[in-house]
């Protein structure tokens, strides 16, 4: 497993306060549930925390809570392969000694939520022993408060809490988070620099989806690059995205609204573009499957019509 490098975070003092929690609660065994935005790194704080603790030797196991409720409950609890026979072991018991990450905690279905509220109270019980590392994007105590999500639950997870800021409402962070994610990329063969074109490209973008679509941006640039100064010509920031909006605005016409309405939007126009093709939508608009999937369930999980109704 990768070290976790914290400095990919950035430095500004409410992220620093965040990975200072993240440190002081890895060395107990309280759970800890990491909130924010899809794409802000809350999986990768979580590996740090385990990374961190007295179990980083120990396995670090994560199932994400988004996928179909057989799927995650076969991931949690274990299941027999219907060609083999072989009975799959459930995180919790590969984990044992380690620490479990629940991704997505609140695309649990309620059903399940209980189920698993009295799964982790019987662990004792089957002499396992695991870490316990939640993450959500969602308010989980308003969720609590709104009947949505499990009480019981709730009081097992959410010992520590701990909160990112989106990449876009700290603006002096951009410029060092985009060179250390560059330095990484790059790797110990080769040294590559962003010029100002390419920085002033970076600091004038909105970054929906944080630090993975700042990453999978540099990725995509770095992979077809062969010289040692990366310009404006090379990012890939917005082209795509631009071409989408640019289509919806000549069939509907240009009408104001919000930046998170105009991201759902543009979302719901690259699956229909494509037919509702996840793997083209998310290659369109320059993020993972796995961001784009996360999207997919907020607005799902948000009641809007369009994802709530996707195949």
């Amino acid at each position: 497993m990768d070290t976790v490098r914290v400095e990919l975070f950035g430095q500004d003092p409410k992220v620093q306060k965040a990975i200072s929690m993240a440190r002081n609660v890895s060395v107990t065994k309280a759970p800890v549930l990491i909130m924010g935005e899809n794409g802000i790194g809350k999986r990768t704080l979580g590996r740090y925390v385990h990374q961190n603790s007295t179990r980083a030797t120990r396995p670090l196991c994560l199932v994400d809570c988004a996928q179909s409720p057989e799927d995650v409950e076969n991931a949690i609890l274990g299941h027999r392969d219907a060609e083999s026979g072989k009975f799959n072991r459930g995180i919790l018991e590969q984990a044992n000694g380690g620490t479990v990450i629940f991704a997505n905690i609140d695309c649990l279905t309620e059903d399940f939520q209980k189920k698993l509220h009295k799964i982790l109270n019987e662990l004792p019980d089957y002499d396992i022993d695991v870490r316990l590392i939640s993450t959500t994007t969602k308010n989980l105590s308003k969720l609590v408060g709104a009947g949505r999500f499990y009480r019981g639950l709730y009081n097992q997870l959410a010992s520590n809490t701990i909160s990112l800021m989106p990449l876009r409402d700290r603006p002096n962070d951009l410029e060092q988070v985009a060179r250390s994610i560059v330095k990484e990329l790059a790797g110990e063969e080769r040294v590559i620099n962003l010029d100002q074109s390419a920085m002033d490209k970076i600091l004038s973008h909105y970054w929906s989806f944080n630090l993975e679509e700042l990453r999978d941006v540099l990725e995509e640039s770095i992979s077809a690059f062969e010289g040692e100064t990366l310009s404006e010509q090379h990012l890939s920031i917005g082209e795509k995205r631009t071409q989408i909006a640019i289509q919806d605005d000549e069939s509907e016409g240009i009408r104001l609204m919000s930046l998170k309405d105009a991201e759902k939007l543009l979302i719901k126009k690259a699956l229909i573009h494509t037919s509702e093709n996840r793997t083209q939508a998310a290659k369109i608009l320059g993020v993972s499957i796995r961001t784009l999937r996360n999207k997919i369930n907020e607005y799902r999980n948000g009641g809007s019509s369009y994802f709530v109704n996707l195949r």
